[in-house]
């Protein structure tokens, strides 16, 4: 989808300031709010694909207006409702008032750091041969889903060059509305900074994506 969050060459949102030595939390409620998150994804009811589509489907003007954590619990809020844990009755008092859906799994406190440890992976069998090479010259795929995808809308209808082929992944677009994994090769591909932002751009710049095997056509 083409939501707030896909950014790649958009202009008038002011500069960007990296902050020196800038804190991993910047105050007591975003470590709560990571913790919250990370228990919540652990009960089972959806999956990192899910989380990060709930996040990018907030309007623009609360995306833009929201710190990065903020971010994070205004799509908790949407994903817990969704999937019955909540209402908004009880986001609004502050507690629960009738029983909710049955976590399939519990994230207690001497499990966390095992947990974290073994994270997530998603690399998966795929059945196919890769159907492109490394040298090889491929077009992003010029599409705008209404659903979830990985692919930055500044490369699409671009051309560049095969890089690496990663292997096989689990497959976003899919993944993220409870479609199935669909497994796909993902290839690193190479765009010339050039091609995509105009003769205004640097010349010496060069933009890595990492694309699902269904983003790309042969150029």
């Amino acid at each position: 989808m083409n939501g707030p969050q896909d950014l790649g060459g958009q202009m008038g949102f002011g500069p960007v300031a990296p902050e020196v030595d800038e804190p991993i939390f910047h105050g007591y409620w975003e470590k709560r709010a990571l913790g919250v998150t990370l228990a919540a994804g652990a009960m089972g009811a959806w999956n990192i694909d899910e989380t990060r589509n709930a996040r990018e489907s907030l309007h623009p003007a609360e995306y833009y207006s929201s710190s990065y954590y903020a971010i994070w619990i205004k799509a908790l809020e949407v994903l817990l409702r969704r999937h019955g844990f909540v209402s908004d009755e009880e986001l609004q008092e502050g507690r629960a008032l009738v029983a909710g859906a049955t976590p399939k799994r519990i994230l207690k406190g001497a499990e966390v750091a095992a947990v974290l440890a073994r994270g997530g992976p998603c690399d998966r069998e795929v059945s196919s041969e890769p159907r492109y090479r490394a040298g090889q010259r491929v077009r992003a795929r010029n599409m705008h889903p209404q659903g979830h995808t990985r692919l930055p809308r500044y490369v699409r209808g671009h051309v560049g060059t095969v890089e690496a082929v990663r292997g096989g992944f689990v497959l976003p677009d899919t993944n993220a509305h409870g479609l199935g994994e669909n497994p796909e090769w993902v290839y690193t591909v190479v765009f010339d900074g050039r091609d995509l932002w105009g003769d205004d751009g640097d010349p010496t710049l060069t933009v890595s994506v990492d694309a699902w095997e269904n983003y790309l056509e042969p150029a």
